[in-house]
């Protein structure tokens, strides 16, 4: 009802009352834009600034911030093309909050606030609130968890060292003495830590990722990886940026915990990468039935009964809303360094596409 009320508010008032305002007729994107803006209301998370005293005021970050989620719909490449469409177009500079062309700033302070938000955590902490609202009392009967490459424009971090393990002693142990116990495995860790410890240690420096593709074909980028639970319709539900060569089962037992913490689900849907026990183990103790693709090197591969064959293909929601994140909402275009700043550019393009998933269901 929340959403559908707000679809009526938006056709029936709001965009008439713009179009009055501009003495213009709005196109179709700008349309999608003020609906996406009116969903997100990402004006509401940020703290106006103090009443100015001394020296030159600052520019109202509420106003950026809605310019980035512009960017973002606009599918843009750089902040300097959000710029030109922002002096060329009167509609779409006044619905961001412009009045005039002399407000736009500068592009060096439209890259300041861009920090300031990577550093605050904006663009999470929105996308919680979303999900709350919107998903918050549902029941997702499916969540789809996968991870897509983020291709970044700067050097790749060096791997470190690899410490030198100890010899072993030649021959066989004496009578009595203990095996040496192995290096538990970050899964094995992650069981034992707290979701903000897992979180922690998973690496986040710029690095070279590997991946076999359907047809078995392995490419390499330099960049991120971004590992996202959807729910059934293409809702992204949780988002965490690493490092491009941490393999995506190394993300799953946190992922697991941090979607169960904001909504209620019932199948995990996972392919092979993420076929471990452990993982297995997470998903049962947190409700959920995983339904997860056998890896066929564990041995003979079992499929699914025909129930659960039908359940899995809806992890092509997964697919879906990666290609959408990265074809209309800007994630093919990142040119800004540093993780902080990459996974704000990924967040926004989250921000858009949640908001333009509830919009399409009901104009649809």
């Amino acid at each position: 009802m929340i959403v559908a009320e707000i679809w009526s508010v938006i056709c029936s008032t709001l965009v008439p009352r713009l179009e009055e305002c501009l003495d213009d007729t709005l196109t179709p994107k700008l349309k999608q834009l003020v609906g996406i803006l009116e969903i997100v209301r990402i004006e509401e998370h940020i703290p106006p600034d103090p009443p100015h005293k001394m020296g030159r005021k600052r520019e109202d970050r509420r106003l950026l911030a809605r310019a980035f989620v512009a960017k973002a719909v606009y599918n843009l490449t750089t902040t300097q093309m959000l710029l030109e469409m922002l002096h060329l177009q009167p509609s779409l500079r006044r619905i961001c909050g412009f009045a005039k062309r002399a407000d736009i700033p500068s592009s060096a302070t439209f890259s300041r606030a861009f920090l300031e938000f990577a550093n605050q955590k904006l663009a999470d902490t929105v996308h919680a609130a979303l999900v709350q609202t919107y998903v918050g009392d549902l029941v997702v009967m499916h969540l789809s968890r996968d991870a897509t490459e983020i291709v970044a424009r700067e050097k790749p971090a060096k791997k470190p060292k690899k410490e030198q393990k100890q010899k072993k002693k030649r021959g066989r142990r004496k009578q009595g003495e203990p095996a040496p116990e192995p290096e538990p495995t970050r899964l094995q860790k992650q069981r034992e830590q707290s979701l903000k410890e897992a979180l922690d240690a998973l690496p986040y420096v710029c690095d070279v990722g590997t991946k076999t593709d359907s047809k078995g074909h392995k490419r390499s980028w330099v960049g991120w990886k971004a590992h996202i639970d959807w729910a059934d319709g293409a809702f992204p539900l949780s988002v965490v940026t690493t490092s491009a060569s941490l393999h995506d089962s190394q993300v799953a037992i946190p992922m697991t915990r941090l979607t169960a913490q904001r909504v209620l689900s019932l199948y995990d849907l996972m392919d092979s990468a993420y076929d471990a026990a452990l993982i297995h183990q997470t998903s049962q103790e947190v409700g959920h039935r995983p339904l997860i693709d056998a890896n066929p090197r564990r041995g003979e591969k079992v499929p699914f009964d025909p129930a659960m064959a039908l359940r899995y293909r809806e992890r092509t929601t997964a697919e879906r809303g990666n290609s959408r994140l990265k074809e209309d909402f800007g994630c093919r275009h990142l040119r800004v360094r540093g993780h902080a700043k990459a996974h704000l550019h990924v967040m926004f393009g989250i921000l858009a596409l949640f908001a333009d998933q509830l919009l399409k269901g009901l104009s649809g």
